[in-house]
This record gives structure tokens, C-alpha cells and sequence, in this order.
């Protein structure tokens, strides 16, 4: 299997002083997705996790629902033209009697590792396609305070970006702030779909009592994400798109962006949000 970093050697400048040393880069390669041996989607990713990466995406595009909707996960043999395994293959299959959406009408097969999937779905369509609509009863109850911690403790799980400073991450909380799961990826979607990949293998989806954090900004993709595996409440240290907050309001997710420090915007679902004072009209 591929190696999480790599080797390479570069020239570096500091004060006119020329120099060469090698340098720790993160390892990007395709995965190409495929579903009962058909292909699917291709993705640019970090090797590791791939069967949750796979299976994670199969959540967000309304495949998989539980663990009972997967029969296997296989890397696939003679993805070459010699015959050899790149384990750059990967084919899901669904159990027996599960529906399968035609989901190339929708969205365009091939994903980066910056963006995501180039196409997006309708809010409609993430509307009637999800499994696990946002019920967390009684509605989680998040202070400012609890949130503002999430970023750190992000970073302190990063252990790749410590070596690289090219990851992106993705982290689970529960709604105390305790960390449940984190990922990383050289795609920010990639690291959420592995977190939601293993959810479903360990039985946890819905993740109806969780914090969902990711670096980088939140994009409609990611709110995509976290929709439809039933996560109230997603956070990011950037900022979010608008038509990531049009879903976010469609479908009742608290989204909160440029989380840094004690500061914050609650872009929608702010009621799950302890405010101790009132809220400053501008």
C-alpha cells in the first residue's frame, strides 16, 4: 500500500544563503472508487483508510445508510496493465438487495483533492435522498467557549501535518468537546468521508450527538457531508460558501465558520448554540 509521506529533495533560500536538504511531502494518488465492479468516481487522496474513504463516499451520495448495506470492500487485483495491485483500486460491494442510484447522471465522476466533486447536487436532492435526517434529540447545547477549543484540539491530533504542513483534517466531537475520531487527507472531503466511512463500519451512523471540525473552509460539499450522515452541527476555521449555508438552513445543521480563538460566525442552526448575552444588532 502507498506511503503516507514522501522523500524529496529541494533547494531552500533563507537570507540569500543557498542551500539542499530533503524535505517531507504528502503523498497524493488517485483512488478510483467502484461499486459492485462498476466504476465509479476517482478521487486524489492520501493512501490509508481507503476502504472507509470509499465507503464514505457511498454514504454521502445515499448508497450506504448502515452497516448491513455492506457486504465487502476489496482492493482490486491486476489494476495494471502487468496485472500487479496499485492499491489504487477499490471496489465496494453492497449487500444483496440494495438500491442503487444513478448517481453519474448527477454529479461528475472525478473528484480533486482540493475541491471535491466538480458539480454539485441539488439541496433537493440531498433533502430527499438522506438516510439520516438531523435528529438530535434533545437538540445538543454548545457554548462558545466548548467550540472555541475544537481547533486546537484538532491541531494536536494532526500528527502527519506535523511532518508535511500540506494535510488537511477532519475531526469528530462529541457535544462535550471530548475527540471521538480524527483523519487526515490531502483532500478536506476525503478526511470527512473517512471519518463517516468508519462510522458506519463501527455501526455509529447516525452521528446524531457529534460536532463535526474540519480545517480549511466549509464548502457545500462538506455540508453534503455532514448531513447525510446525520451530524448536527459542523464547524471550520475558514469560511463557508453560500450555498453551504443555504443547506444548512434546509435541513436544520448548525454551521459555524472562522472559528479562531474566542471568535466566531454562526452562519445557521444558532439555537444550538448557548448565547449567555444578547445578540448585538449591526
Amino acid at each position: 500500500m502507498g506511503r503516507v509521506t514522501e522523500r524529496r529533495k529541494v533547494v531552500r533560500i533563507r537570507d540569500g544563503v543557498v542551500s539542499t536538504r530533503p524535505d517531507t511531502l504528502v503523498t497524493e494518488e488517485p483512488l478510483e472508487i467502484r461499486l459492485n465492479g462498476k466504476p465509479l468516481a476517482i478521487t486524489m487522496r492520501t493512501p490509508g483508510d481507503d476502504f472507509a474513504l470509499a465507503v464514505g463516499f457511498l454514504v454521502s451520495e445515499g448508497v450506504l445508510a448502515a452497516g448491513s448495506d455492506l457486504r465487502n470492500v476489496v482492493y482490486c487485483a491486476g489494476a495494471t496493465v502487468d496485472g500487479s495491485n496499485t492499491y489504487n483500486v477499490v471496489d465496494v460491494q453492497t449487500a444483496p438487495g440494495v438500491a442503487i442510484p444513478d448517481i453519474t447522471l448527477e454529479r461528475n465522476v472525478y473528484t480533486t483533492s482540493s475541491c471535491g466533486l466538480c458539480g454539485k447536487a441539488s439541496l433537493d436532492a440531498v433533502r430527499t435522498t438522506t438516510r439520516h435526517p438531523i435528529a438530535d434529540s434533545p437538540p445538543l447545547r454548545l457554548t462558545p467557549e466548548l467550540l472555541a477549543a475544537l481547533p486546537d484540539r484538532l491541531r494536536a491530533s494532526q500528527r502527519v501535518f506535523d511532518r508535511t504542513g500540506g494535510l488537511h483534517a477532519a475531526a469528530l466531537f462529541d457535544e462535550d468537546g471530548e475527540l471521538l475520531d480524527v483523519r487526515e487527507d490531502v483532500g478536506r472531503h476525503n478526511a470527512v468521508d473517512k471519518l463517516v466511512g468508519r462510522a458506519l463500519q463501527n455501526g455509529n451512523l447516525p452521528l446524531s450527538r457529534t460536532v463535526l471540525m474540519v480545517s480549511g473552509r466549509a464548502s457545500f460539499e462538506l455540508a453534503q457531508k455532514a448531513v447525510m450522515a446525520g451530524v448536527p452541527v459542523l464547524a471550520a476555521v475558514s469560511a463557508p460558501s453560500s450555498l453551504a449555508v443555504d443547506l444548512a438552513a434546509e435541513t436544520g445543521l448548525t454551521l459555524v465558520g472562522f472559528l479562531r480563538g474566542s471568535s466566531m460566525n454562526v452562519y445557521a442552526g444558532e439555537d444550538r448554540i448557548v448565547l449567555r448575552t444578547a445578540v448585538a444588532q449591526g
